[in-house]
Protein backbone atom coordinates (compact mmCIF):
# COMPACT_ATOMS: atom_id res chain seq x y z
CA UNK A 1 0.00 0.00 0.00
CA UNK A 2 2.75 2.82 0.86
CA UNK A 3 4.87 0.99 -1.70
CA UNK A 4 5.22 4.35 -3.92
CA UNK A 5 6.97 5.93 -0.40
CA UNK A 6 9.74 3.87 -1.08
CA UNK A 7 10.75 5.96 -3.83
CA UNK A 8 10.58 9.17 -1.66
CA UNK A 9 12.26 7.80 1.16
CA UNK A 10 16.24 8.99 0.68
CA UNK A 11 14.88 12.62 -0.15
CA UNK A 12 12.46 12.77 3.22
CA UNK A 13 14.06 14.87 5.10
CA UNK A 14 14.68 17.26 2.32
CA UNK A 15 11.03 17.18 1.82
CA UNK A 16 10.28 17.89 5.29
CA UNK A 17 13.14 20.71 6.00
CA UNK A 18 12.13 22.34 2.84
CA UNK A 19 8.75 22.84 4.32
CA UNK A 20 10.58 24.41 7.32
CA UNK A 21 12.53 26.34 4.44
CA UNK A 22 9.03 27.75 3.17
CA UNK A 23 7.62 29.02 6.45
CA UNK A 24 11.52 30.79 7.42
CA UNK A 25 11.22 32.67 3.21
CA UNK A 26 7.30 33.82 4.38
CA UNK A 27 8.80 35.15 7.40
CA UNK A 28 11.23 36.84 5.74
CA UNK A 29 8.84 38.09 3.40
CA UNK A 30 6.69 39.47 6.21
CA UNK A 31 9.22 41.14 7.86
CA UNK A 32 10.51 42.81 5.40
CA UNK A 33 6.96 43.77 4.73
CA UNK A 34 5.49 41.84 1.47
CA UNK A 35 2.18 42.64 0.81
CA UNK A 36 0.49 39.46 2.17
CA UNK A 37 -1.44 38.32 -1.17
CA UNK A 38 1.27 38.53 -3.57
CA UNK A 39 3.67 36.10 -1.15
CA UNK A 40 0.79 33.93 -0.50
CA UNK A 41 0.61 33.56 -4.30
CA UNK A 42 4.34 33.26 -5.42
CA UNK A 43 4.16 31.45 -2.38
CA UNK A 44 1.96 28.67 -4.03
CA UNK A 45 3.31 29.08 -7.80
CA UNK A 46 6.57 28.13 -6.00
CA UNK A 47 5.34 24.58 -4.28
CA UNK A 48 3.17 24.21 -7.94
CA UNK A 49 6.41 24.56 -9.52
CA UNK A 50 8.10 22.48 -6.87
CA UNK A 51 6.48 19.42 -7.32
CA UNK A 52 6.33 19.73 -10.98
CA UNK A 53 10.27 19.39 -10.79
CA UNK A 54 9.86 16.31 -8.09
CA UNK A 55 7.28 14.93 -10.22
CA UNK A 56 10.11 14.16 -12.90
CA UNK A 57 13.22 15.31 -11.72
CA UNK A 58 13.46 11.75 -8.87
CA UNK A 59 14.73 8.97 -11.02
CA UNK A 60 17.77 11.55 -11.62
CA UNK A 61 17.71 13.41 -8.33
CA UNK A 62 17.93 9.66 -6.16
CA UNK A 63 21.01 9.29 -7.93
CA UNK A 64 22.34 12.33 -5.67
CA UNK A 65 19.96 12.25 -3.06
CA UNK A 66 23.32 12.67 -0.42
CA UNK A 67 24.68 15.51 -2.48
CA UNK A 68 20.95 17.52 -2.28
CA UNK A 69 19.85 16.81 0.91
CA UNK A 70 23.74 18.14 2.28
CA UNK A 71 23.27 21.37 -0.30
CA UNK A 72 19.75 21.83 1.02
CA UNK A 73 19.95 21.22 5.01
CA UNK A 74 22.82 23.89 4.19
CA UNK A 75 20.77 27.01 2.49
CA UNK A 76 17.88 25.84 5.21
CA UNK A 77 20.72 26.93 8.05
CA UNK A 78 21.94 29.56 6.39
CA UNK A 79 18.60 30.63 5.46
CA UNK A 80 17.56 30.55 9.86
CA UNK A 81 20.52 32.16 10.98
CA UNK A 82 19.97 34.96 7.82
CA UNK A 83 16.43 35.61 9.42
CA UNK A 84 17.65 35.26 12.88
CA UNK A 85 20.10 38.43 12.27
CA UNK A 86 17.49 40.27 10.12
CA UNK A 87 15.30 39.39 13.45
CA UNK A 88 18.54 41.23 15.35
CA UNK A 89 18.43 43.90 13.09
CA UNK A 90 14.81 45.02 13.30
CA UNK A 91 14.83 44.74 17.38
CA UNK A 92 18.07 46.85 17.55
CA UNK A 93 16.30 49.49 15.22
CA UNK A 94 13.32 49.28 17.40
CA UNK A 95 14.92 49.85 20.60
CA UNK A 96 16.90 53.12 18.92
CA UNK A 97 13.74 54.54 17.75
CA UNK A 98 12.00 53.84 21.26
CA UNK A 99 15.02 55.25 22.93
CA UNK A 100 15.01 58.56 20.82
CA UNK A 101 11.18 59.02 21.71
CA UNK A 102 11.99 58.29 25.49
CA UNK A 103 14.95 61.12 25.22
CA UNK A 104 12.47 63.67 23.46
CA UNK A 105 9.83 63.00 25.92
CA UNK A 106 12.23 64.28 28.96
CA UNK A 107 13.37 66.96 27.74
Amino acid sequence: MLEFLAAYLPLLGLLIFGNIENLVLASQGVVAGAKPLRLSILSILCVILWLIVGTFGTQIALQYSNIIEFIGGLAIFVLGIQAMLDARKDVETEEEIIEEYVEERNR
